[in-house]
């Protein structure tokens, strides 16, 4: 089948979000042909490339969300509407303003009861696709979105009876702030991806959003114009993205929640319109059930990650690694609070004198992550004035600063392969990255209980309250004076990420869900003639099964499917999940799909 992989600052780019699991994804999903379409976020991004693509990644389509050039890489240009006429604009005038009065009346799930909800959320709808096809019909919408016309009906909604309390205390400001971040967050409906020729979104059997927010849009707009199913997974759900980053510092209260409510009725949309959802974890479902998504629809998928730069480690076992070394891995920056882990480290060594705590970083980037690794240079030296400095190496203070990639650690494992206990220490976390690289290591871990940590520890290590340092440092002396119970949690840690935590996992359960998708929403295409007229009896009744499919009699001379792939698709059908037919998994249950030889898809 042909998969519409959809992007947003990530793959295929060298940089960004997503891009070594849509890169894993699409190499172990060999048999389909997969066509890329890239919203990118900054011009460093563009200027960086493309990582090397697979056979398999027929063609790319990029467009910019940084900037409202024309341009924007192969095949993707964004248009402007500049030739509208006096009808285009009120066309325009009456959709904006319905959407604009959507996200004035809050954010999704806090109108009222349930009909008035239902009503307000169909509001949204109706208005996004009534802009969408206006962007169709007129070559776009980026100036009609920074139009004086957006503004004033934008301070319209904010006025008019019914408005949230922050609508109404929105000043010029905050309604030029939100007019600009529309129009860029709306810029995907000025795309001209959306046609059903060979290179568009029409002509996929299948689209699959990387994330939700933006990168969901064109797949949304795929699923309206000719029945694309869509696919959306999100590792980290984008709408909790957007209410922590909130509009920037210039931005005032009330444009933060004419933004909020904005995004989160286009994520409620998002939701209800995939055919299935895949979260990456149970905090993430539970943040996509509170928007709106429907239970019946979530799959959980965890993500796949290479074990096997990990195995010589994994395999060794803990022997190797320093009996009195504590080791903290991650990007360093205050969600991390390190702060929070010297003070542990510090009660930690008036009851293990011996006990050594290294802390290794990637390479720090930015004024923020700057600034708040020195000011954790200067507690550790402060903390331990006798021994530690700043200066000296390896082994010679309790505490080290080793970067990632240097001389002292020069990959990952080899960081790894050195501490005896693993300790995260953050209050704000997604999908604990750094954790199940430890499992894979068969190290025993102490965590903070935050995000997803819980459900991917799942009893195989010490989980304590975040922004507490004494219950951190009670875990690690527990573990520090028990060489057996490390042992014996640090070989449960490793079988179960090597259970759920591989990349064949989470291949072999997207693969599942691709056939299951196909098979219940399959896209019905219309055979024209020559006139351009439906042709009627044009798809014989096989084409109505998954599958890759011969040509309609009449056209090629051919009368139905090839033998070899009518038993393809025999094949790929029993492959899914046993669950596949009825369309329902048990509730709560990850998706685990059965593997697949190549070529049954």
């Amino acid at each position: 089948m042909r998969i519409g992989l959809l992007t947003e600052g990530g793959y295929p780019y060298v940089t960004g979000e997503a891009r070594l699991w849509c890169d894993r994804l699409v190499r172990g999903l060999e048999q389909h042909a997969f066509d890329v379409f890239a919203l990118t976020r900054s011009a460093h991004q563009e200027q960086q490339g493309w990582i090397e693509l697979p056979p398999q990644v027929q063609r790319v389509r990029t467009a910019p969300l940084w900037s409202a050039d024309d341009g924007s890489g192969p095949g993707g240009r964004l248009g402007d509407g500049t030739g509208y006429r006096r009808r285009q604009r009120r066309r325009f005038a009456e959709h904006y303003g319905e959407l604009a009065a959507a996200v004035c009346a809050g954010p999704a799930g806090s109108a009222g009861d349930g009909s008035a909800s239902a009503e307000v959320a169909d509001r949204f709808a109706n208005a996004l696709y009534g802009l969408a096809e206006l962007a169709r019909d007129e070559g776009g919408l980026a100036v009609a979105l920074r139009s004086e016309t957006a503004v004033r009906a934008l301070e319209r909604a904010c006025r008019a009876p019914g408005a949230t309390r922050a609508a109404h205390e929105a000043r010029v400001p905050d309604l030029l702030l939100v007019a600009a971040q529309l129009e860029q967050a709306l810029r995907p409906l000025s795309l001209d991806w959306y046609e059903d020729e060979e290179g568009g979104l029409g002509s996929v059997d299948l689209c699959h959003a990387a994330s939700g927010g933006s990168a969901a849009l064109p797949g949304l707009l795929a699923q309206h114009f000719f029945g694309v199913p869509l696919l959306v997974t999100e590792y980290g759900v984008q709408l909790r993205a957007h209410y922590l980053a909130g509009a920037g510092e210039q931005a005032g209260a009330p444009a933060r929640a004419l933004l909020a409510a904005f995004h989160g009725r286009l994520a409620a949309e998002v939701y209800r319109q995939a055919a299935l959802i895949t979260p990456g974890n149970t905090h993430a479902r539970r943040w996509q059930e509170k928007c709106g998504a429907e239970r019946a629809k979530l799959r959980t998928v965890y993500p796949g990650m290479a074990a096997g730069r990990f195995a010589e480690v994994g395999e060794a076992g803990a022997d190797q690694a320093d009996p009195d070394t504590l080791l903290w891995v991650g990007r360093i920056e205050p969600a991390k609070d390190l702060v929070g882990l010297l003070h542990a480290f510090a009660e930690v060594r008036k009851e293990e004198p011996k006990a050594r705590l290294r802390i290794v970083g990637a390479p720090a980037h930015g004024e923020e992550c700057e600034t708040y690794l020195a000011h954790c240079r200067a507690l550790a030296a402060q903390l331990f004035p006798d021994e530690a400095d700043g200066v000296h190496a390896v082994g010679d203070n309790p505490v080290s600063f080793e970067e990632l990639g240097g001389p002292e650690v020069p990959e990952l494992a080899d960081a790894y392969a050195a501490g005896s206990v693993i300790v995260l220490s953050s209050v704000v976390e997604g999908f604990p990255i750094s954790l199940v690289e430890a499992m894979f290591c068969g190290r025993a871990t102490v965590s903070t209980d935050t995000g997803a940590v819980v459900e991917v520890i799942g009893g195989t290590g010490l989980v304590v309250p975040p922004r507490n340092p004494k219950a951190l440092a009670d875990a690690c002396v527990a573990l520090l004076r028990d060489p057996e119970r490390r042992e014996r949690l640090g070989a449960a840690a490793r079988a179960r990420a090597l259970e759920l935590f591989t990349v064949e996992q989470n291949i072999a359960a997207f693969h599942g869900i691709y056939l299951e998708i196909v098979s219940h929403c399959p896209v019905r295409r219309d055979v024209l003639d020559e006139d351009g007229d439906p042709l009627p009896f044009a798809n014989p009744a096989e084409t109505h099964v998954a599958g890759r499919w011969s040509t309609a009699p009449g056209t090629d001379g051919e009368a139905g499917p090839r033998f070899g792939q009518w038993l393809a698709a025999r094949k790929g059908a029993r492959s899914g999940p046993s669950w596949a037919a009825s369309g329902t998994a048990p509730e709560g249950e990850p998706v685990v799909a059965a593997a697949v030889s190549e070529g049954e898809a």
